[in-house]
């Protein structure tokens, strides 16, 4: 499921999107035929509309097996977060709404602590 909020990415774009963009990113490896995977699409699709304090990517590990095996996503799905072109956290496995925003937090928190420091 993508929609405006949700961006699907692929190796052609993911650089841009994902490692080039000014903000974090929370990435979602999925595949089509996994059960868990549509439950957390809903979940970051309803996120995404409010203020989650992450642009959203959907990559389907499928079509994308090379980013898949970039980031050492075996399991689906896997949500990792990017900030400044680097990954800085990472969950596995169906997560909810509260998992969602602690990681996403985890980031924005690491970004205000570097901004706060210099």
């Amino acid at each position: 499921m993508a929609s405006e909020n949700v961006q699907v990415s692929n190796e052609l774009n993911f650089d841009e999107l994902v490692l080039g963009a000014k903000g974090p990113v929370l990435v979602d490896f999925t595949a089509t035929w996994c059960g868990p995977c549509k439950l957390q699409a809903a979940i970051l699709e309803q996120m995404a509309e409010g203020a989650l304090g992450a642009a959203v990517v959907k990559v389907d590990t499928d079509e994308c097996p090379e980013l898949a095996a970039r980031y050492g996503v075996r399991g689906m799905p896997t949500l990792v977060i990017f900030h400044g072109g680097k990954e800085t956290g990472r969950r596995l496995g169906l997560t909810r709404e509260a998992g969602v925003r602690a990681l996403v937090s985890t980031c924005v928190g690491a970004e205000a602590q570097a901004v706060a420091a210099r």
